[in-house]
């Protein structure tokens, strides 16, 4: 005789399993309209001196993107073009096209003129000095 010991849950895990897996099947494939303009994802970094803003771009020229800095409002903007794709029909499209937007406050004054903007690699980096008098100043202690 043989022992086996049994998940009391495996059937409902089961359950649960298929059941995404078929809501991920019926989810559409071509959810991004051209038309409709999507939301940049960005990472935000803060160091002493300066915000670091990086967002991921592959693919897009550099000279297509419109960046605008006014009133403390950072705001990014462009747009991902559709190849032309003369042989064949797509069975799968899920990269993003057409227009895109992000704009965020930063929290505090920064130097507008002294902004640094490099794109390597499909990711667009800024660099975004912090004003002088905002930066945290240290204060060293002196011994006799």
């Amino acid at each position: 005789m043989r022992l086996t010991t049994r998940d009391p849950f495996a059937r409902e895990l089961e359950a649960w399993r298929n059941t995404m897996e078929q809501l991920f099947n019926e989810f559409p494939r071509t959810n991004y309209p051209e038309n409709r303009p999507w939301l940049l994802p960005l990472d935000v970094l803060e160091t002493e001196d300066k915000y670091i803003v990086k967002a991921s771009l592959p693919g897009i020229d550099p000279d297509a993107l419109d960046i605008t800095f006014s009133d403390n409002i950072l705001t990014i903007q462009g747009e991902v073009r559709a190849e032309e794709d003369a042989d064949g029909n797509y069975l799968l499209r899920e990269r993003r096209l057409g227009l895109f937007q992000r704009s965020i406050a930063l929290p505090e004054r920064v130097e507008a003129d002294k902004i640094e903007a490099i794109y390597q690699d499909g990711v667009l980096t800024l660099a975004i000095p912090k004003v002088e008098e905002i930066k945290p100043k240290r204060i060293h202690v002196k011994t006799k």
